[in-house]
C-alpha cells in the first residue's frame, strides 16, 4: 500500500484534528489510487489540515491538485460548550472560530502549500456553481443531517466514473446520533443509490467507488 512521505506523516501527527493514523493511511492510499484518473482530489471539511496534508502528498505524487473546502468557522460540535471545542482556534478579536491560520501553518510545516487549493466558503454555495469532474471526494464536514446531506448532494454528482467517494465518521450505532449517524445515513444512501459500490471500511472511514450513474 502506498505510504506518505515521512515529513507528511510528521505534519499529520502534529496537526490539530481527530483522524487516527490508520484511517489517515487508508485515506492516503485511496487518494493515490484516485489520482491515477488525472483529476483533482476534493476534501469537504478542512478544519486545521490534518487530513489535508495526506491528500496534498497524494496529489503531489499523482501530479494532480488537492482541493480543500471549509468556511473555517467550525462545525456544530466544535463550538463553545461542546466536547470538541478548542479555545485556541477562536479569533480573540471577533470571538468566532477561525481555523484558517492554523490550517495554513499545518501546510507550511509539511512543505505542501504548492499542492493545495484552499476554498474558503460554505459547501452548498460552492457546489452550486462547480462544474468539473473530480477523481476523489472526501466528505468530512458537519455532522447534522442538513450538512451531511448537503455535502453529499452537492459533491457526489461530480465524482467521475471509477472515482472514489469517501465518507468519514460513519457510526452505525444509534448512541452516536450527534457524531456519526448523519454520515452513516449518507453512506447508506450512497449504497442504495446504485451509483456507488463499497471498496473498503476502516473503522469510521468508508471508501466507495462510482460504478453507476446518479446519486
Amino acid at each position: 500500500m502506498a505510504a506518505p512521505e515521512p515529513r507528511t506523516l510528521a505534519a499529520f501527527e502534529k496537526a490539530k484534528g481527530f483522524m487516527p493514523l490508520h484511517e489517515g493511511l487508508a485515506l492516503y492510499a485511496a487518494a493515490v489510487e484516485a489520482g491515477a484518473l488525472g483529476l483533482p482530489l476534493l476534501e469537504v471539511g478542512t478544519y486545521c489540515g490534518r487530513s489535508t496534508v495526506l491528500l496534498a502528498d497524494a496529489a503531489r505524487a499523482a501530479k494532480v491538485t488537492a482541493l480543500t473546502l471549509d468556511h473555517h468557522r467550525g462545525s456544530e460540535e466544535q463550538q463553545p460548550g461542546w466536547d470538541y471545542h478548542d479555545p485556541e482556534t477562536v479569533d480573540p478579536e471577533i470571538g468566532l472560530m477561525d481555523t484558517l491560520p492554523t490550517f495554513r501553518r499545518t501546510l507550511h510545516r509539511a512543505g505542501l502549500e504548492d499542492h493545495v487549493v484552499a476554498i474558503v466558503g460554505r459547501s452548498p454555495q460552492v457546489a452550486a456553481f462547480w462544474n468539473s469532474p473530480l477523481g476523489f471526494v472526501f466528505i468530512d464536514g458537519g455532522h447534522t443531517d442538513e450538512h451531511a446531506t448537503a455535502d453529499y448532494e452537492g459533491w457526489a454528482p461530480h465524482v467521475a466514473p471509477g472515482g472514489l467517494l469517501l465518507i468519514h465518521d460513519v457510526f452505525p450505532d444509534p448512541k452516536d446520533e450527534f457524531t456519526g449517524q448523519a454520515p452513516y445515513r449518507v453512506y447508506l444512501r450512497a449504497l442504495e443509490s446504485g451509483a456507488f459500490t463499497e471498496v473498503s471500511a476502516h473503522d469510521s472511514l468508508r471508501v466507495l467507488r462510482r460504478t453507476g450513474t446518479g446519486i
